[in-house]
C-alpha cells in the first residue's frame, strides 16, 4: 500500500488532527515528519458513556489516540525530550497506551540553549519579531543545517555528545554574553539535562526511514502527517513569517525518508474560514465583529501557545495554492459548522493589489502584504448540522457554499467537518478509494 500524506492547507490549526482520526483503523502507521512542539492537533474523542474526551497533541503524533497504529517521530522533527515525556506521561495517565511509539535516530534534540536563544532573539528583534512560540525549534533547525546539532543518537555516546555540546556553546555563549548581556551555559548543564532522558528513550529509537520501508512493503497504509500548514513552509510560505521546516507534502519524503515514488495521495485540511496566529500578512483578516464571532464560534485559541488567533473569511486563492504546491488530490473542509447563523457568507475568490486583480499568489510577499481581497458573498444557512452524516442532510445553501469553494481551489471536497466531535462529519468521498 502506498504511503499518504495529509497536510494544512491554510496557516495550521485546520483540523489536521480529526482528519488522520477519521481514517482510524484503517491505517498502519502515523508518521510526523516535520516540526516540533511548536504546534499542535486537538482531538476530541467521544466516550461510550456520551462524554467527550479532549486530547491536546504537541509533540506527537495524533494517531497515537489509535489502538493499533504505530506512531513514528521521524527525523525531519526536532525533538524537545521534556515536552515528549511529558506528552507520553500525560497520555498514560489517562488510560492511551503509548507503548508503540518509534523515534528516529537521526531526528534533531532542542537543547536548553536553542529555547533560550529563541526567546531572546525575538524580545531583541523588537518589532520586526516572527512571533515564535519561544520553544527553540528555528535555532535548533538553524543548528542543523550549520552541522552542529544535536541529534537523538548522540545521546547514547556521552563523549560524542560532550563534544557536540562544547562546539555549540563556544559559538552560542559569545551571543548570549557579548550580545544579548544574559550569563554563559554551562556544558554540563546541558550534557545532563539531555542524559537523564537516556534509558526510557533508547527502546523507542529506530532507523524509522527503514522501518517505513519495510511497512509499505508488506502493504501497510503509512499516513504522513503535517505539522504546521502550506503558508508556514520555510521555503513556500509567506516568508519570513514561516517556519522552519518543509510543511507542503515532499517535506514527507525528506523528513521520513520515504521516496516520491511511494506517496499515492495527498490529503489537505481546509478550514471553513482561515485563520493565523503570530505576525505576517493575513488579506483575509478581520478587525471587527464577524472577526470575533469566528473566532468565539470557533474557539480559536492556539492549542501550544493559548494566543486568540486571527480570524478571517475562507481564501480560495490560497486554496489554489495549497492544491498546486502539495498535489493535493483530496480536500478536508473543517468547522464548516461555524458559519451557521451568517445571513451571507463571504469567499475570497481573487486579491486587489494596486488596481490590478491577482487570481493567483502574489509573485512577491510586498504584493501579497498589500492585496486587498476580492469577495464573492454566498446565502447563509441556519439549521444546525451538527447531525448530518449524508451530503445530502446538509441545507442547500450549506451544500451550495461547499459547491462554491471545491469549484474555485482545484481539487475535491471529499469529507466536511460539521462539529468538534470525531463522528461529526459528512463524507462525500471516501479518502482512501482507489488507493
Amino acid at each position: 500500500m502506498p504511503a499518504i500524506v495529509l497536510v494544512g492547507a491554510q496557516w495550521g490549526d485546520e483540523g489536521k488532527g480529526k482528519a488522520t482520526d477519521l481514517l482510524g483503523n484503517r491505517i498502519d502507521y502515523v508518521v510526523k515528519f516535520n516540526g516540533g512542539n511548536n504546534a499542535g492537533h486537538t482531538v476530541v474523542i467521544e466516550q461510550p458513556d456520551g462524554s467527550r474526551e479532549k486530547y491536546a497533541l504537541h509533540l506527537l503524533p495524533s494517531g497515537i489516540l489509535t489502538p493499533g497504529v504505530v506512531p513514528v517521530i521521524a527525523n525531519g522533527v526536532v525533538i524537545d525530550l521534556a515536552v515528549l515525556f511529558e506528552e507520553i506521561d500525560g497520555l498514560n495517565a489517562r488510560g492511551i497506551d503509548t507503548s508503540r511509539l518509534l523515534v528516529s535516530s537521526n531526528a534533531h534534540v532542542i537543547a536548553g540553549y536553542n529555547k533560550t536563544l529563541d526567546k531572546v532573539t525575538e524580545r531583541f528583534l523588537g518589532s520586526r519579531r516572527i512571533g515564535t512560540t519561544g520553544r527553540g525549534i528555528g535555532p535548533t533547525y538553524a543548528d542543523k543545517m550549520s552541522r552542529i546539532g544535536i541529534r537523538v543518537q548522540d545521546l547514547f555516546d556521552e563523549s560524542i555528545l560532550r563534544q557536540k555540546v562544547e562546539a555549540a556553546l563556544d559559538v552560542k555563549n559569545e551571543l548570549l554574553v557579548k550580545m544579548y548581556n544574559r550569563r554563559a551555559i554551562e556544558v554540563d548543564e546541558t550534557v545532563q539535562e539531555l542524559l537523564q532522558y537516556v534509558e526510557r528513550l533508547r527502546p523507542m529509537v529506530r532507523d524509522t526511514s527503514l522501518e517505513l520501508a519495510q511497512a509499505l512493503d508488506r502493504g501497510d497504509t503509512v499516513l504522513c502527517e503535517a505539522g504546521q500548514a502550506t503558508l508556514l513552509d520555510v521555503d513556500h510560505g509567506t516568508y519570513p513569517y514561516v517556519t522552519s521546516s518543509n510543511a507542503i507534502s515532499a517535506g514527507a519524503c525528506t523528513g521520513a525518508g520515504i521516496p516520491p515514488t511511494r506517496i499515492d495521495s495527498v490529503i489537505a485540511v481546509l478550514k471553513a474560514y482561515t485563520t493565523r496566529v503570530g505576525e505576517g500578512p493575513f488579506p483575509t483578516e478581520l478587525l471587527d465583529d464577524s472577526g470575533e464571532f469566528l473566532r468565539k464560534t470557533g474557539a480559536e485559541y492556539g492549542t501550544t501557545t493559548g494566543r486568540p488567533r486571527r480570524c478571517g473569511w475562507i481564501d480560495t486563492v490560497i486554496g489554489r495554492y495549497a492544491a498546486r504546491v502539495n498535489g493535493v488530490t483530496d480536500f478536508v473542509l473543517t468547522k464548516l459548522d461555524v458559519l451557521t447563523g451568517l445571513e451571507r457568507v463571504p469567499v475570497c475568490v481573487a486579491y486587489d493589489v494596486d488596481g490590478v486583480r491577482h487570481d493567483e499568489m502574489p509573485v512577491s510577499q510586498s504584493d501579497f502584504h498589500h492585496a486587498t481581497p476580492i469577495y464573492e458573498e454566498l446565502t447563509g444557512w441556519f439549521e444546525d448540522i451538527s447531525h448530518a452524516r449524508r451530503y445530502e442532510d446538509l441545507p442547500e445553501a450549506c451544500r451550495e457554499y461547499v459547491e462554491f469553494v471545491e469549484s474555485r481551489i482545484g481539487a475535491r471536497i471529499s469529507v466536511i467537518g460539521v462539529g468538534p466531535g470525531r463522528d461529526e462529519v459528512v463524507v462525500r468521498h471516501d479518502l482512501l478509494e482507489n488507493r
